[in-house]
């Protein structure tokens, strides 16, 4: 099984939720991101997404637009971001999923990525612009590296899309409570509730809730949902903009957890 699949599994058999919380990799630099994964993991993320920084963010509001922007303006790449996560697996293994767009993907090359990715300490890849219908070719390389694929689930998803995903999906579902880009709401939408429970009656494989989830409150509403867990990004990547060094890691570390204190230990 992959780590993913260890993780949740541990967790349901706990009866708690998983924390997945999403930082820009390389913002503002890639040192500073590989010394906050392990800091994430012993504050209680569960599972760290990682953004790989694009030109255009389509999916993405102004603080992770502006989060790509910081990283790009530092040199990241695709290949340094694996490069990184290489060194990361030294220090914590927690599970790792890169989230993004096909592009990069596509200019890197799917099978030398998969590869790449998965010797690096990758454990999963969310590709926002890649729907299950067209991502049988990266899928492909992706299985034999033993990659899990994410895939995303709307609130406008109809039920064959939701089949599709349920069919299709490894590692976990990405339930986007929202439609719109990312961001900070004011709070969580009523029919994530029923929605994940119409999810959950067609698979197996975990669902996690996310967009717009911003504080300790809402998470835990989310996890009270059914969810199998809660996505923090954006409210975590807004600290990037006021804090730096000693400071930003104390600010996320202190928040994490606190997110990771109400959806529950």
């Amino acid at each position: 099984m992959s780590r993913l699949t260890d993780t949740f599994t541990s967790l349901r058999k706990a009866g708690r939720k998983a924390l997945v919380t999403f930082i820009t990799a390389g913002d503002p630099h890639l040192d500073v991101t590989e010394a906050l994964i392990p800091a994430l993991a012993a504050s209680g993320a569960d599972v760290i997404e990682l953004g790989v920084p694009f030109s255009d963010p389509m999916a993405d509001g102004p603080t992770i637009q502006l989060s790509s922007e910081r990283a790009l303006g530092s040199g990241t790449t695709l290949s340094g971001i694996l490069t990184m996560v290489k060194s990361v697996r030294r220090q914590t293994q927690v599970p790792i999923v890169l989230m993004g767009y096909f592009n990069p993907i596509l200019a890197y090359g799917l099978e030398r990525f998969a590869i790449d990715a998965a010797a690096a300490g990758v454990d999963g890849v969310l590709l926002v612009d890649l729907p299950p219908e067209e991502a049988g070719q990266f899928k492909v390389c992706a299985d034999r590296q033993g990659l899990d694929i994410i895939f995303l689930l709307t609130p406008t998803s109809d039920a064959g899309r939701i089949e599709t995903v349920a069919r299709r999906a490894r590692g976990f579902i990405y339930y986007v409570s929202v439609t719109g880009v990312t961001g900070v709401r004011s709070g969580v939408e009523e029919s994530v509730f029923s929605n994940v429970a119409a999810i959950r009656e067609r698979t197996s494989v975990p669902v996690v809730v996310g967009f717009g989830i911003a504080s300790p409150e809402q998470a835990a509403s989310v996890a009270a949902s059914g969810a199998d867990g809660v996505v923090v990004g954006s409210a975590i990547v807004k600290l990037f903009e006021q804090h730096q060094g000693e400071a930003l890691r104390d600010a996320v570390t202190a928040f994490v957890g606190s997110l990771r204190g109400a959806i529950g230990n």
